[in-house]
């Protein structure tokens, strides 16, 4: 009988993931392309928003089970430079690719592909400004919004701008110009959000880690009161404090995640289609608190939250705690190329030249598509 039961589950999971329409596409948006990526069905969609320097895959890992309760359309991206979407070829001026740009470029997909009606929005980070933008442009449209340590414009004071704006931009390569354009318009970013309000009618979910990253004290705790008046400020806005996670909240503690949004969707039925929701959503809750312990090892310390601590020390001039949170990411995770190109670039800040040679040496090995990092290696072995 329990056999039956599970033969019966995974054929009901598995019918839901072959009914979906999934499409890998690349949208014409002015004469050049944006990268989106979707499990298509009914529903009010739910578009993910990514953090700085990440592109749509970093969602991958919880697609699928939110896909399999809700059965609604899921929508992630590569926003322009980064992953496989393309910068427009007609800009020429380092300040045309901001965020104004940006949303335009993101409205024009979403509506070629017809998702330009009712949308729930999962910002990550950076992700945050983004979502904020395009709810204030659509307070009508928007449905719902589930926050995952997302940036408020008022945690960027001047005296925080100003600091970002005398920070050197990554290489303006052909590798790094989404990330370029990102760090350098990342004042003037500011400052457009800083005229916009965030709709008071759209209910929002804000989920934050607890985790310092590295922040002097002051500005931790004006970051957690940024949040907190964010929240108090409407009566449809939840804040959650999701315990023991970093700033990748969805890979922390990915049962979490899922089901917020599971329950943000939920939101947007009527209430037999709830009832019907909920069902599914008992089974998969099961499955994820299965898996919870698994994942809890797996990502005590996970390499994501390691590199950003790390850089956070090196923005506070704490170098020797940087370098020894780098060293921990590549003892950690020692087939990670991204980690060993990160303390090459402590090391050379250090002043530790050989050591540097050695870690881009081996960031390399490991991936040979990293531009940068034998950019760097040529320049330092000449030098």
């Amino acid at each position: 009988m329990r056999y039956l039961y599970v033969k019966f589950l995974l054929f009901f999971f598995l019918s839901l993931t072959l009914h979906a329409q999934r499409l890998d596409t690349l949208v014409d948006v002015g004469g050049y392309h944006m990268h989106f990526k979707l499990l298509k069905e009914e529903g009010t969609p739910i578009l993910f928003e990514a953090g700085a320097g990440n592109d749509g895959a970093i969602w991958d890992n919880i697609l699928e089970k939110i896909h399999q309760v809700t059965g609604t359309t899921l929508i992630t991206y590569d926003r322009s430079g980064f992953g496989t979407s393309e910068l427009n070829p007609n800009l020429k001026n380092d300040s045309d690719f901001g965020i104004a740009n940006g949303m335009k470029e993101l409205e024009t997909g979403l509506s070629k592909l017809g998702f330009d009606k009712e949308i729930i929005l999962v910002p990550h980070s950076y992700g945050g400004f983004y979502t904020t933008l395009y709810a204030s442009r659509h307070p009508d449209k928007v449905k719902y919004v589930v926050r995952i340590d997302a940036n408020l414009v008022d945690v960027y004071t001047d005296e925080v701008l100003k600091i970002m704006a005398a920070e050197q931009a990554p290489p303006k390569s052909p590798e790094t110009l989404g990330i370029y354009y990102l760090v350098k318009n990342y004042p003037e970013t500011v400052q457009v959000l800083r005229k916009i309000d965030f709709p008071s009618n759209v209910p929002v979910i804000d989920i934050i880690s607890p985790i310092n990253r590295g922040f002097p004290d002051e500005y931790w705790a004006l970051i957690k009161k940024v949040h907190k008046d964010f929240v108090d400020a409407e009566p449809n806005r939840v804040e959650l404090i999701a315990e023991g996670s970093g700033h990748y909240i969805f890979k922390d503690n990915p049962g979490l995640i899922i089901n917020t949004i599971i329950k943000a969707y939920s939101e947007t039925l009527d209430e037999n289609e709830q009832i019907a929701l909920l069902k599914k959503a008992q089974d998969n809750a099961i499955e994820l608190a299965i898996e919870a312990k698994k994942i809890e090892l797996e990502n005590k310390h996970s390499e994501n939250d390691l590199n950003e601590w790390g850089y956070a020390l090196l923005g506070n001039e704490e170098l020797e705690k940087a370098l020894e949170v780098f060293k921990l990411n590549t003892m950690l995770y020692p087939e990670s190329s991204n980690a060993y190109d990160s303390y090459g670039e402590a090391l050379l800040k250090a002043n530790r030249k050989a050591e540097a040679i050695k870690m881009y040496g081996k960031s390399v090995e490991l991936n040979p598509e990293n531009e940068n990092g034998k950019k760097v290696l040529e320049q330092l072995k000449q030098e």
